[in-house]
């Protein structure tokens, strides 16, 4: 089963996608006046907005094109550095290489987020941003992420790909930084398949991030524009059927993030008193998203141990979200023989990556077993769990399955 708000599908997603295809208007432009158009893309846009207090919204084709239009928005490019947590999904580094910067690794924090100190000690004379990750849904350290951005004069980008939703002290993840990405992706809080969104309060940056993911036309363009655009774009243009399945899985985003949160607290009090078992720190309890229940064995043997009962894996194997498991950054992978950006003479730093080296974020990793409460996915270490409509007999069942082999592991 995949994420939240695959459970939450029904005859609202089925209304939403039937009103486009009976008006026969699939593209995300249309004539106002013309009632085939259904307008489902600019209605998420402004509905989002309104509900996350952002005065700028983009639905894009994914959470990756959304890392790539935010880059392209903030003229990150050749000769940049971008921090990057070590722990994450491999488009936040591939993102950076693809516009043309380079990536810098760092560590995460027993919250499996940046780690402020790390990041702080990674800043070079070329580093132009941090791209802050809300990893499994926990809001990164903002406040000190944000202090450090401008005391270095730095840009902020939140990717919350796996956060939509989430909040910290009381703001929408996504909207505390220069620039926000989402993802709906179908292993995300709420989803359509694929998709995703870029989020911004500056103008500017909304121009230029609608410009490049739409073949640099200006925003809300409705038919054919000459001598007004000022970039080169792609088309990373929503088109309407998706827009209105995400708009109906957006309207029960806060259902979806309740039960979550509820569920999550009923299968930990069951385990909170196990001796020698350690919860990740979540940054904000109230704004987190609830989608998994991470827990740190006394050591790497007694945490394999205890995956292998329970027919998962540890953090640490969880495949294209832990860098030592990416060979394409690791060997500096580009898309042409050039090497460019890490040959690029715009860029006069040093750049190495290497297994091993975060050995902090190592050690976390693989003492962690993610569990899952809305996300079951081997490839992200929660494989093993309960999902958003587990009835309460089921939470318990499952809590006192990992209570005793926990107990005999240590």
């Amino acid at each position: 089963m995949p994420g939240p708000g695959f459970e939450w599908i029904g005859k609202e997603e089925e209304q939403e996608v039937i009103d486009v295809i009976r008006a026969s208007w699939l593209f995300r432009y249309g004539d106002e006046k013309n009632p085939q158009f259904k307008h489902k893309v600019v209605t998420l846009e402004e509905e989002v907005c309104e509900k996350f207090g952002i005065q700028h919204a983009l639905a894009v084709t994914s959470g990756t094109s959304a890392l790539l239009v935010a880059l392209s928005a903030l003229q990150i490019g050749p000769g940049d550095e971008v921090i990057v947590p070590g722990y994450t999904f491999i488009a936040s580094m591939s993102s950076v290489i693809m516009a043309r910067a380079i990536p810098i690794l760092a560590e995460v924090d027993e919250s499996l987020t940046l780690d402020p100190e790390d990041v702080e000690q990674k800043i070079t004379p070329h580093t132009k941003a941090i791209m802050a990750v809300h990893m499994l849904g926990n809001p990164c350290n903002i406040d000190k992420l944000r202090e450090i951005a401008k005391k270095h004069k730095l840009l902020l980008i939140e990717d919350a790909a796996q956060a939509f939703g989430g909040s910290y002290k009381g703001k929408r993840l996504g909207t505390l930084g220069d620039i926000g990405t989402y993802s709906f992706n179908i292993f995300k809080t709420i989803n359509a398949g694929d998709g995703g969104m870029v989020v911004t309060n500056d103008a500017e940056v909304y121009k230029r991030a609608f410009g490049y993911h739409d073949q640099g036309h200006l925003p809300l363009r409705m038919g054919v524009e000459i001598g007004k655009r000022s970039i080169v774009g792609q088309n990373f243009r929503m088109n309407e059927l998706t827009g209105a399945f995400t708009l109906a899985q957006f309207r029960k985003l806060d259902r979806i993030l309740e039960q979550l949160h509820r569920i999550k607290a009923r299968f930990k009090h069951q385990i909170q008193d196990i001796k020698g078992l350690e919860f990740r720190r979540i940054n904000d309890v109230e704004g987190e998203c609830a989608t998994l229940l991470t827990v740190f064995l006394p050591d790497k043997q007694r945490a394999d141990a205890v995956a292998e009962k329970l027919n998962t894996l540890t953090v640490a194997h969880s495949g294209w979200h832990v860098y030592n498991n990416m060979e394409q950054i690791l060997g500096k992978m580009t898309i042409t023989p050039e090497g460019c950006p890490f040959t690029c003479p715009y860029y006069k730093g040093e750049v190495e990556y290497k297994k091993g080296m975060l050995p902090q974020t190592d050690k976390l990793l693989e003492r962690a077993i993610n569990i899952s409460v809305g996300v079951v996915d081997r490839g992200l270490g929660s494989a093993f769990g309960i999902h958003p409509h587990s009835s309460d007999d089921e939470i318990d069942q499952k809590a006192q399955e990992f209570r005793k082999v926990v107990q005999e592991c240590l």
